[in-house]
């Protein structure tokens, strides 16, 4: 039997901005039924998506490892992976207006790289958005403590596992409300999230004219090295790549706004530029964070820039007051970035269970008749996050594992994106929604840009060092190629069952497949 049904004749991208109708009728024609509450608008998609790459959770939880690998320097690692990103935003862009539909990653591959590779990226993407979920919860580890020592539940933060036991029980709670909140109907989650990110963007905005203000060196300082590299085979670029982690970390799910495109009024529209505007907001904004805190740090050489980071600096900068404000502000962003990541995961998985492409797809895919969210799929994900997080309790480099781990499959799940795209249009089957966002001829070497991107920094980021997979004692092959070992398994062993269980039983679920229509004649009563 064929692995998915084909899509039903009809348009390629929702019509004119006039309603649920149109987007409706755009959601029928690649076979799916209405069933998610459509109530979000142009600054709810927006809010998701720069609530997923979240400045403030992003810059505060890796500026301790960029420094620590790369020196100062590290800041031009920044733009680098912005321009990177933006190539394979760009490509997102195009599908997201022609399938304006919810799990973006799973559906755009299925329909350019076929049901299999569709398969693999949204299983890939799945798996990242949980490991993610975790890595996003251990930042409270990072920022509460340092607000008060109330915080510091296990221990006084002093022992040798304090630190990693307590940042799974902060981020365990943090969990179990961000499943809550999703389980209790996307309204309710756009609320949240929306003021979330309305108080994160003007905290950042502060902060950037706080730490101008309080500048004490030149610009000059982007250029030090501090002697990171020397010995080393490929010297300071081997040090800079290492510390690219910590940019890489935070520019990436912007195709959360997508996902939300059953949920959202004309997405088509709306979810390119909601694209865009987050990752170039988070550019500008995170990029001035991190240059001002640069300049404004009192010590460059201090021992806590490299283990407190971003918190060192804004309270050493601002003041014991002003800088707990602006701690409580990252809070709330840590807080509004896992609510989207989660958010993001449960529509992709819902798509996939939906199709029928994961195991017990109906009821995963199955709708709460009160809240419209499939409340099943949102308690699983965040067992298995919480489970990631207490597998590593006693695991003191769990902060860099876990998000190199989840940074990793993400880059990955995109590469299963962007390279069938570029096969349809090294074929001239591409064909961007009419009337909609287009790269025009430009599309192909972005796409490629993209492409290349994307490979690259996957090497980099699965690369065995000891620094990200072993970084303390005792030192252990199989710890040095962790991102590898499990990357493999995750891929390997997913796609082995998909092709010799779950392809067989793939297909649109009766719950949400569009009904067949009867033939004209049949509808007037013909023989």
């Amino acid at each position: 039997m064929p692995d998915l049904p084909p899509a039903r004749p009809g348009p390629a991208a929702s019509g004119p901005a006039a309603g649920g109708h149109s987007d409706d009728e755009a959601l029928a024609a690649l076979g799916y039924k209405p069933g998610l509450k459509r109530t979000l608008g142009n600054f709810h998609t927006f809010a998701a998506g720069i609530s997923y790459i979240s400045i403030l959770t992003g810059t505060f939880q890796l500026f301790y490892f960029g420094v620590s690998f790369g020196g100062p320097a590290y800041w031009w690692s920044w733009p680098m992976v912005f321009v990177g990103q933006l190539m394979v935003a760009l490509c997102f862009c195009e599908l997201a207006a022609r399938f304006p539909v919810a799990g973006s990653v799973y559906n755009w591959s299925k329909h350019t790289g076929g049901p299999h590779i569709g398969w693999l990226a949204g299983w890939m993407m799945t798996v990242a958005t949980m490991v993610s979920l975790a890595a996003v919860a251990l930042a409270y580890q990072l920022t509460l403590p340092q607000i008060s020592s109330v915080f510091q539940v296990v221990g006084d933060g002093t022992g040798k596992y304090d630190a990693a036991a307590n940042a799974v029980l902060l981020g365990a709670i943090l969990i179990v409300f961000t499943t809550l909140v999703n389980a209790f109907g996307v309204k309710l989650m756009a609320t949240i999230n929306s003021a979330g990110v309305a108080v994160e963007l003007v905290a950042a905005v502060v902060l950037v004219i706080l730490l101008a203000a309080n500048i004490t060196r030149g610009p000059g300082v982007i250029v030090h090295t501090n002697g990171f590299g020397q010995g080393q085979t490929l010297g300071y670029f081997g040090a800079f790549l290492t510390a690219s982690l910590a940019s890489a970390y935070v520019m990436y799910g912007f195709d959360t706004a997508s996902s939300l495109g059953e949920e959202s009024i004309d997405p088509a529209r709306n979810a390119p530029r909601a694209i865009l505007r987050a990752l170039v907001a988070s550019f500008i904004l995170g990029g001035l964070i991190l240059l001002f805190a640069l300049l404004a740090t009192p010590d460059l050489n201090s021992k806590q820039l490299s283990t407190e980071g971003l918190q060192y600096v804004v309270k050493a900068a601002l003041g014991k007051t002003t800088g707990q404000a602006v701690l409580w502000c990252v809070a709330i962003a840590i807080t509004v970035c896992a609510l989207s990541v989660q958010t993001a995961g449960l529509r992709l998985a819902f798509a996939m269970a939906r199709d029928n492409n994961l195991p017990g797809g109906s009821r995963l895919a199955r709708l709460s008749p009160r809240f419209r969210t499939p409340v099943l799929a949102t308690v699983l994900i965040g067992l298995v996050a919480i489970a990631i997080l207490v597998v590593n309790i006693n695991q003191p480099q769990i902060f860099s594992v876990v998000t190199s781990i989840a940074i990793a499959l993400i880059y990955i799940a995109y590469l299963l994106v962007t390279l069938p795209l570029l096969r349809q249009r090294f074929r001239g089957e591409w064909t961007p929604a009419p009337g909609r966002f287009s790269l025009g001829r430009f599309g192909l070497p972005i796409n490629i840009l993209a492409v290349l991107w994307g490979t690259l920094m996957t090497i980099n980021l699965l690369w065995p060092r000891a620094s990200v997979y072993n970084a303390t004692d005792p030192q252990h092959w199989y710890l040095r190629w962790g991102g590898v070992l499990f990357v493999g398994v995750v891929g390997v062993g997913g796609f082995a069952y998909y092709w010799f269980v779950q392809r067989k039983h793939t297909g649109v679920v009766a719950e949400h497949a569009v009904p067949d229509l009867p033939e004209p004649h049949e509808a007037h009563g013909a023989p």
